[in-house]
């Protein structure tokens, strides 16, 4: 097998995700074989460093030998069974060691982020309907918030260009300011935005809660808006007015969460406890797809009746899967037998080392770092910055694909010296590749 039969197959009967297909007549696929560590091979024998853990999932690397075991020994065991009417070991284990990190004890699974919020918001709702206020039955976001592509989830997302297309079919949420600390005014600190966006997100409150059901939150980073990044105050703020105006907090940690932000929920930094938790991506250590949404006794008990119909009636056919529960316990595992956190703040520190001449470059804005969260906004980058960029990214060995004008870089936790060198040296030759070219194209 080689990498030109290999892409023209996919071209043939493959529709890519997130992608204009047309747009592979001039940039090519990167077909992979294999995959180990920190590094995607393709056929050929060339090599690629994963800067963003393959759309941020892999935490340990790829091919990581105890979640391999793991798994292998839950394939022998029990590949599936239907979770209507049947249990099985993986999910009870998984669902009780949840609830001892989140303090939240009863957890609900999909298949991705977007099927998580998809039951967040149906279950908040759900809620209020079987309380006696079925009015309360909207939602709000915050401006550049992203939750999924479903049409439930395109509702509470704040980029257009996945939602537009499909506006027709979306019941749009409210959406209040961002606190993305990028929003300073002259004199302000981030904490000041931070205030600022709760006490517009209290106005509208004051006005609409009572046909509110739940706020739905990126606590600390908005990552599809170019991770933008807020002070913890924010989400002390916000817990305090859904209590007082009696919403669901609901914290999209489908990307934040197992340790990505430095701490194993980015919730957690703000000190506060949600009605919900969304979590997806790492939840799995990037081997399988998993969703899980955790809430409270009190929403628990809110469904918990002789009528079938106040029951959550939410379903599909691989709802808490064995093999993919099992990749989440191994993945648990990991975090308890090595001390995942305490670790990261070491490579943390080798890294925003390793970037620091991407950070003095004079281009860059607003450099920010986050537990294991870069990014860097380019000055005025010509349209189509991005994909240029992650080719050129690309021809250095690394893979790391801009969000608009911002860089960024979420790379496995298992980064050493030299791998976090060769990421850094390929992100900053990237940049001035594509700025050359664009100098030279104006």
């Amino acid at each position: 097998m080689d990498n030109t039969s290999m892409v023209q197959r996919s071209l043939r009967h493959v529709w890519h995700p997130c992608t204009q297909m047309k747009l592979h007549e001039s940039q090519p696929l990167i077909p992979v074989s294999r995959a180990d560590g920190v590094w995607l091979h393709d056929f050929e024998g060339h090599r690629y460093l994963d800067g963003i853990s393959s759309w941020w999932v892999n935490l340990f690397g790829h091919n990581h030998p105890h979640i391999r075991a793991a798994l292998i020994d839950q394939l022998g065991r029990l590949d599936h069974v239907m979770l209507a009417g049947f249990t099985h070991q993986s999910v009870v284990e998984l669902s009780e060691k949840l609830a001892q990190l989140t303090g939240l004890g009863h957890a609900f699974y999909g298949s991705d982020g977007a099927s998580a919020t998809e039951i967040a918001l149906k279950m908040s709702a759900h809620y209020w309907r079987n309380t006696g206020r079925p009015g309360k039955c909207r939602f709000v976001g915050l401006a550049g918030g992203y939750h999924g592509e479903t049409v439930g989830a395109l509702a509470v997302t704040d980029i257009a260009i996945f939602r537009e297309a499909y506006a027709p079919l979306v019941r749009l949420a409210a959406t209040v300011p961002s606190p993305d600390a990028r929003c300073a005014r002259p004199g302000e600190s981030a904490v000041d935005v931070a205030g600022r966006a709760a006490g517009a997100l209290q106005a509208w409150l004051e006005q609409h809660h009572a046909e509110t059901a739940a706020l739905i939150v990126e606590p600390l980073v908005q990552c599809a808006a170019g991770m933008a990044m807020h002070d913890a105050s924010y989400l002390r703020g916000v817990r305090a007015l859904c209590d007082r105006y009696e919403v669901h907090l609901v914290v999209d940690e489908i990307a934040t969460g197992f340790g990505r932000t430095g701490t194993m929920f980015a919730h957690q930094q703000a000190g506060i406890r949600p009605d919900f938790i969304c979590l997806s991506k790492g939840l799995t250590g990037g081997t399988l797809p998993l969703s899980a949404v955790l809430t409270t006794d009190t929403v628990y008990q809110a469904f918990y009746d002789d009528d079938v119909a106040r029951g959550f009636l939410h379903s599909h056919s691989y709802t808490g899967n064995p093999l993919a529960c099992r990749a989440a316990l191994a993945t648990l595992e990991l975090f308890e037998q090595n001390d995942v956190l305490a670790g990261n703040v070491a490579v943390a520190r080798s890294l925003t080392a390793a970037f620091a001449p991407l950070t003095a470059h004079p281009r860059v804005r607003n450099a920010r770092q986050l537990g294991m969260i870069w990014a860097w906004d380019v000055a005025d980058a010509l349209p189509g910055f991005s994909r240029r960029y992650y080719q050129h990214a690309l021809a250095q060995g690394v893979l790391l694909r801009p969000i608009g004008n911002t860089i960024y870089a979420m790379p496995p936790y298992v980064m050493d010296e030299e791998s976090s060198g060769f990421l850094a040296r390929g992100a900053l030759a990237a940049l001035q590749a594509t700025l050359a070219e664009e100098a030279a194209h104006g």
